[in-house]
């Protein structure tokens, strides 16, 4: 245990476990989130899916695609769908709770990749020596950081709801706390894989 953590620990790595990519498969729903109005969210549903197409042009031509991408083609192609066939009295709702729907959708992906392969661990696989993916440490690493997007996203569309009843409040609900939030979480999933593994070799 103590020379598989102290390897993973030293093994050459092309960037922290789970940056860089995992956070460009999140770039479709903050532009969504970002654009998304009661009268701009066909135009943000759109962006969200070209951009969320392109960014993943390159496994589907490898014959793969991960979860989180997956979800954000279909999500925001069903979005791009309803804009055109429906009127815009039947699409009241999505008007008005887009962003809480997206959000809400990203916290159920990454909690539910917890039952079988945490979403983070696809990006992570990346950069991390095959003989460590079924490791203790590689497999808690990823489990944990899955847990905290799912919270973060969690607590965002709780937010995003709150700006929707609380509209004088709209800037803190819609902008700052979510800003702060992936802030946080993009600090965290750099910081913690390396945190983790020194507490691991000291304990051991």
């Amino acid at each position: 245990m103590v020379q598989q953590a102290t390897t993973e620990q030293t093994s050459p790595r092309k960037k922290p476990v789970g940056t860089g990519s995992v956070f460009l498969s999140f770039a479709p729903w903050i532009i969504f989130g970002v654009v998304a109005s009661p009268s701009t969210w066909e135009y943000a549903a759109l962006a969200a899916l070209v951009a969320a197409t392109v960014l993943s042009a390159q496994d589907l031509l490898h014959g793969k695609i991960r979860i989180l991408d997956a979800v954000g083609i279909v999500f925001f192609a069903v979005l791009s769908v309803l804009a055109l066939a429906l009127n815009r009295p039947d699409l009241l709702w999505v008007e008005t709770y887009a962003q809480v729907i997206s959000n809400g959708l990203v916290a159920v992906v990454a909690f539910a990749s917890l039952l079988y392969d945490p979403f983070t661990a696809q990006y992570a696989r990346e950069s991390t020596p095959r003989q460590y993916w079924d490791s203790p440490v590689f497999r808690h690493i990823n489990r944990v950081l899955t847990a905290y997007w799912g919270v973060t996203f969690a607590v965002m569309t709780a937010s995003t709801w709150l700006a929707i009843h609380f509209p004088d409040q709209d800037d803190w609900f819609n902008w700052v706390i979510p800003i702060v939030l992936l802030v946080i979480a993009v600090k965290f999933t750099q910081r913690y894989p390396e945190t983790y593994k020194a507490r691991v070799t000291t304990a051991t």
